[in-house]
C-alpha cells in the first residue's frame, strides 16, 4: 500500500510539472505572437501585453497592489519606427531585421547617394546625413532621443562587395510621453503580510522596426514573464507567511525605466521588501544560472546554492557582482536587497529578430521554478 501511495505521488507531481512546462510553452508562444508585436512602441504592443498580464493575475486571484487597478502608469519619450523601412546597397534591396537594422536613435529618410568610406566598417553619405555600418551580428535597441542623422547597420554577410552607394526609404515617429504601466500585484501574507518577498521582470521588449517586422523577445522577456506568472498562479493558491509581490515593468529596454519609476513612486513601503528577486532570461538553463549581486549579499547567496544544491536542481550557479543590467538595480540603490538571476546556455539570439519561442528551449524551467520556490521559502526562515 505504501508502495502504491509512493508510486501514485510521483506520478501527480510529474503530471504536474508537465502541466507547468505545457503552461510555459503556451505562455511564451503568446507573449511572442504578432498580436503583441514584440510587446513595444507600435501596434500598441506593450498595451496590449500590460492588459494581457493584468487579466492574468486577475485570473489566479492576485490582489492590485494598490487601489483596484494592476497598473502603475508612467510616460517617457521613445523614437519609434511605425512605417517605411526599406534600405539597398549597391542597388539590391536588403531585408529588414536579417540584413539590416537602424539605429534606435536616427531620424527618417528617404535619399539616395554615393557612400565615401572613413574606415574599415563606417561609410557615409554626408549630404543626406546616412552613416552605413558594417556589423557581425545585429542588435537592436530602444532610444529615448532623437539624432539629426540616420544609421543603417548592415549584417557583413549580406553584402558582396564594398559598399559604394545607398539609398534609404525609413519612417520615424518620436513620442513624447509615451504612456505606459507597471504591473503590480500581490498575495497578501498569512502571518506577517507587512513582510515582502517580491518577484520582479520586465514584460517590455524591442517592438517593431518599420509596418512588416517586429522582435519577438522570448528569452529577453517573455521567459522571465512567463516564470513570474507561473510563481503567481503558484502562490496564489499556496499562500505564504510573507507577503509574495509580483511587478512586471515597462520601459526596461528604454533604460531600466519602469523600476526607476516604482522606486521613486513605491506602491509598498521599500523598507518591508526583505528581498527582490529579478528574472530575466530564464529560457535555459543548461549551464547554470548566473546570480547578480550574489556578492553583494553574501548569506543569501550561500542560501541559494544550498538550495540548488539539496534539490540538485541547476548544474551551477554562478556568482557576479553589482551590475546595472536590469531592474534589480534602482532597488539595491534604495537599499532594497535583491538578485538578478539570468541562465546560461543554450541559444544565443539576444536583442535580434532569432529570439523565438520555437527555438527556446525551456529545458530547465521546471528545476528553475522549484528552486526559486524553495529560495522563497527558506528566506522566510530567516
Amino acid at each position: 500500500m505504501k508502495l502504491k501511495l509512493t508510486l501514485l505521488c510521483c506520478v501527480f507531481i510529474n503530471c504536474a510539472l508537465a502541466q507547468d512546462s505545457i503552461f510555459a510553452r503556451r505562455m511564451v508562444d503568446t507573449l511572442t505572437s504578432p498580436y503583441f508585436w514584440g510587446r513595444g512602441y507600435t501596434n500598441e504592443g506593450m498595451s496590449k501585453a500590460g492588459k494581457f498580464i493584468s487579466a492574468q493575475f486577475k485570473s489566479y486571484g492576485l490582489q492590485p497592489m494598490k487601489g483596484k487597478d494592476y497598473m502603475q502608469e508612467f510616460s517617457f519619450n521613445v523614437n519609434t519606427f511605425p512605417g517605411k523601412m526599406e534600405v539597398a546597397i549597391n542597388g539590391a534591396a536588403l531585408v529588414p531585421s536579417r540584413d539590416f537594422i537602424v539605429g534606435p536613435e536616427s531620424q527618417g529618410a528617404k535619399a539616395q547617394g554615393k557612400l565615401v568610406q572613413q574606415d574599415s566598417v563606417t561609410f557615409v553619405n554626408a549630404e543626406n546625413r546616412i552613416i552605413v555600418s558594417l556589423q557581425n551580428k545585429l542588435t537592436w535597441s530602444v532610444a529615448q532621443e532623437l539624432g539629426d542623422y540616420t544609421v543603417i547597420q548592415v549584417d557583413k554577410k549580406a553584402l558582396k562587395g564594398q559598399p559604394s552607394a545607398v539609398s534609404v526609404n525609413i519612417e520615424n515617429k518620436l513620442i513624447n510621453n509615451f504612456k505606459t504601466g507597471n504591473i503590480c500585484a500581490l498575495v497578501k501574507g498569512t502571518t506577517k503580510p507587512d513582510s515582502i518577498i517580491m518577484f520582479t521582470g520586465h514584460y517590455d521588449h524591442l517592438g517593431g522596426m518599420g509596418s512588416n517586422t517586429y522582435f519577438p523577445g522570448a528569452n529577453d522577456n517573455a521567459s522571465g514573464i512567463t516564470m513570474l506568472l507561473s510563481l503567481a498562479k503558484y502562490y496564489a493558491a499556496h499562500p505564504q507567511p510573507y507577503t509574495v509581490a509580483f511587478m512586471c515593468f515597462a520601459g526596461e529596454e528604454a533604460g531600466i525605466l519602469g523600476s526607476k519609476y516604482f522606486t521613486e513612486h513605491p506602491l509598498v513601503p521599500l523598507s518591508s521588501i526583505k528581498f527582490l528577486v529579478n528574472m530575466d532570461i530564464m529560457g535555459t538553463g543548461n549551464e547554470g544560472i548566473t546570480v547578480v549581486n550574489a556578492s553583494v549579499y553574501p548569506k543569501q547567496f550561500e542560501l541559494l546554492k544550498q538550495v540548488n544544491a539539496q534539490g540538485n536542481y541547476l548544474v551551477k550557479v554562478y556568482s557576479r557582482g553589482k551590475a546595472a543590467n536590469s531592474d534589480h538595480y534602482w532597488f539595491t540603490e534604495k537599499g532594497v536587497p535583491a538578485f538578478f538571476i539570468y541562465t546560461m546556455g543554450g541559444i544565443k539570439a539576444y536583442h535580434d529578430v532569432f529570439d523565438i519561442s520555437k527555438t527556446l528551449p525551456l529545458n530547465e524551467y521546471n528545476d528553475l521554478f522549484k528552486l526559486l520556490v524553495d529560495f522563497n521559502t527558506q528566506l522566510q526562515k530567516q
